[in-house]
């Protein structure tokens, strides 16, 4: 969006890390250790030292075990590598396992797979007869879940004996993985320390120690950097520990501002969090400087915000720019433009609480999930959509064009980064809710899990394809700290409940043609906060959720993607035939921002090419916050049944050449911008809006901005088409219905198809 003329669990330190450190010490290894943690020396590691392998040791080895709880769940149920299946023991003190792993290995990690019934304290050991043992880990204060623990010995056997239950059952594993050195060729993964992990130059962590002018000189020094930067290699991500501040935050580009609390309450900064239209020329004057229609990437989370008496917010914004998990406490109103005479385009509150008012003057179209507006809202355009959300006003369309949707069927909220009272850094993965209404904090903790930063491989700009899916591999999450990922392979999540998170809009561009991410057809996989850039090399799909065919139900467990966005071309020259694909079922989307660039470096109809931003072949899939760009065929295509989207924002592409280079067939001028495939028999999407800016070539027409078959599953809610200026033709809103936008009526609405 460019167009510029518009109207208004306590983590504990493994024994392995110290002793991996002695190790390295006495070999001479120290240095290129260091140099693997700060990303720049993967190769020479991994000459230098034997790596641990991916494979698991462990899967169909003969099992045995002190005992069993009944038949169905045997000791070689935790390694037949099936997921399903588990070992569960007797309801007794002590209990162990034990498995042959045929000879001696040298034995680098266990991840363990706990069912509910886990043990709280356990030890693992290694043998080679089965009758001497030594304790390769041990701990008092397990928290269960799924652990991949480091570990540092030999043995055939490996056993594992639990010496307190956390609950009234057994011993519950679903799987047990070993991993050796034996034969491993790949990179060394660092563990990470998550007491003092090694978040890289790019980012700041403040605490209530910091000197005020040390932090705003800090926050001052980003703010001039990024004001303007719209397509530089910057990144930062400033962080505050739980406490109370005082700081003023004028938020640029690539930067992510958040609270490193369990709740937003849990720090407070007394001051601003704010985005201003002070840079981008509107219209023709260039002294009039309102616009934020490019105010994109950026974020503020996780904060609580008290402005200084009688003073507002402003929040002037368009896409992929998320005002998410904030508590906005002293203002009497957040303002979502400049104020005064300003444009803005598009953007997102989710599990947020406003005190005050929401004004949104010019803003064109805004999603609200979730969230909470103590007094009210005011303001409409063309397109607001509140979901889920708590003071919202009552359902009207089209003028105001407020469509309102009481609750939130199915919604889980991002992962996030949080600094817990142990000292420790965790990642929170709240629960997946249903039918919910306001946040998931304001009324008391909210629901989830967390899992320590130990657990995560801490990447860094340098850090390879083949380092990344050596830690994913071997059980690791992932957290990408800011900056440029150029990759020359695809980051494979194949494990179920991975978490991918980025910090301060971290970039990967795939070199090779290759996808940036592809995720097998698995349960709960998490994919947050990070940006795609698509490379010079055609890559045929940006981000895969699930290969060709995926046909599991993840119903109970489903993949979310949140804050996650695709560019093609603005920065370089970029082409991607796909930019998101959705093959596996019950997949959500949150808050998704699929770009071809109308603007930057490597712009045109030739060149930046891109045919599909989203195609979802998944079924039940559901998409909150769906903002696709200037696509030069179908912008959305959906072929999977049960697809839901609340809240749909498009352009249809500004350069378009000719109107017969740009058809669908069938006597259709154009691309509609929204597809559902003509097999779908079920699908619904509340608040859609499609707009043309066909600025190369004003005569283009589209001949409808969304396409649907008629049949009574397949329902749409609060549809508009607008020609921005009467700049190029949409002659239907949905199939042919909802009259022309042009020059002479530039917004057409549709309240309900059918």
């Amino acid at each position: 969006m460019s167009f510029s003329t518009r109207s208004p669990v306590p983590a504990r330190r493994s024994p392995a890390l110290l002793r991996r450190s002695l190790a390295l010490l006495s070999s001479g290894l120290l240095l290129a250790t260091a140099l693997v943690v700060s990303g720049e020396a993967d190769a020479a590691v991994g000459q230098q030292d034997a790596a641990c392998g991916t494979a698991n040791a462990a899967q169909g080895r003969p099992a045995t075990a002190s005992s069993t709880e009944n038949g169905g769940v045997p000791a070689s149920a935790a390694v037949d590598g099936n997921p399903g299946t588990r070992w569960g023991s007797a309801f007794s003190d002590p209990q162990w396992l034990q498995i042959d792993l045929g000879s001696s290995k040298a034995i680098c990690q266990v991840a363990l797979t706990w069912e509910t019934a886990y043990g709280k304290a356990f030890r693992i050991e290694a043998s080679d007869n089965a009758t001497s043992w030594t304790q390769l880990y041990a701990t008092t204060t397990s928290t269960g879940g799924t652990q991949t623990l480091d570990v540092n010995g030999t043995g055939r056997y490996l056993r594992i004996t639990g010496t307190q239950r956390a609950t009234g059952y057994g011993y519950s594993l679903w799987e047990v993985a070993v991993r050796t050195t034996d034969g491993g060729t790949g990179p060394v993964i660092p563990p990470t320390d998550p007491r003092n992990p090694d978040f890289g130059p790019n980012v700041s962590v403040f605490s209530p120690s910091t000197p005020q002018a040390e932090m705003q000189n800090k926050l001052n020094q980003i703010a001039a950097e990024m004001h303007t930067n719209q397509f530089g290699t910057q990144r930062y991500a400033a962080l505050w520990k739980p406490g109370t501040y005082t700081a003023d935050v004028n938020l640029g580009f690539y930067t992510q501002v958040a609270g490193l609390g369990l709740s937003p309450d849990d720090v407070n900064l007394n001051g601003h969090v704010r985005v201003e239209a002070d840079w981008l020329q509107q219209g023709d004057n260039p002294n009039n400087k309102g616009n934020a229609t490019q105010n994109f990437w950026r974020s503020a989370e996780n904060l609580a915000v008290t402005t200084p008496p009688g003073q507002i917010e402003r929040w002037a914004v368009s896409q992929a720019a998320p005002y998410r998990r904030m508590h906005l406490k002293g203002a009497p109103e957040i303002q979502l433009w400049n104020g005064g005479d300003g444009w803005a385009s598009g953007g997102l509150f989710a599990d947020t609480k406003i005190d005050g008012r929401v004004v949104s003057g010019s803003q064109q179209q805004w999603l609200s999930r979730n969230s909470e507006f103590g007094n009210g809202w005011a303001g409409s355009v063309w397109n607001m959509v509140f979901v889920g959300v708590n003071g919202a006003p009552p359902q009207n369309f089209p003028n105001p064009s407020h469509t309102v949707v009481g609750q939130t069927p199915q919604i889980r909220e991002k992962p996030f980064l949080y600094f817990g009272a142990d000292g420790n850094y965790n990642v929170f993965v709240p629960a997946l809710r249903n039918n919910t209404s306001g946040t998931s904090w304001s009324n008391g903790p909210a629901a989830g899990t967390s899992i320590s930063l130990a657990d995560f491989y801490v990447a860094k700009p340098g850090a390879s394809a083949a380092t990344i899916n050596a830690a994913l591999d071997q059980g690791k999450h992932l957290l990408l700290t800011p900056g440029i990922y150029h990759l020359n392979d695809s980051i494979k999540v194949n494990r179920p409940n991975t978490v991918v998170l980025g910090l301060g809009l971290a970039t990967i561009i795939p070199d090779t043609g290759q996808a940036a991410v592809s995720v097998a057809d698995v349960d709960g996989v998490k994919l947050a906060g990070f940006l795609v850039d698509a490379g010079p090399v055609n890559s045929p799909v940006l981000i895969q959720v699930g290969p060709a065919g995926s046909n599991a139900n993840h119903a109970a467990n489903p993949t979310s993607l949140h804050d996650v966005y695709a560019r093609i071309g603005g920065a370089h020259v970029g082409r991607a035939t796909i930019s998101v694909q959705v093959n596996s079922n019950n997949v959500i989307g949150d808050h998704l921002w699929l770009w071809r660039g109308d603007h930057g470096d490597g712009i045109g109809w030739d060149v930046n090419t891109a045919a599909n931003g989203l195609v979802v072949n998944g079924g039940n899939v559901t998409m909150y916050g769906l903002f696709v760009e200037h696509y030069q065929e179908y912008e959305v295509l959906w072929n999977g049944n049960n697809g839901r989207t609340y809240f749909f924002q498009n352009e249809f592409p500004y350069d378009v050449p000719n109107q017969a280079g740009w058809s669908s067939g069938g006597g259709t001028q154009g691309w509609a911008a929204y597809k559902v495939a003509n097999g779908v028999s079920n699908h619904e999407a509340w608040g859609v809006g499609s707009y043309s800016f066909f600025n190369t070539n004003p005569s283009i027409v589209a001949s409808r901005s969304f396409e649907v078959p008629d049949t009574p599953g397949v329902r749409f809610h609060g549809l508009v088409s607008v020609s921005l200026g009467g700049v190029g033709t949409i002659s239907n809103v949905i199939n042919n219905t909802g009259g022309t936008a042009n020059a002479a009526t530039q917004q057409r609405y549709v309240t309900n198809y059918p």
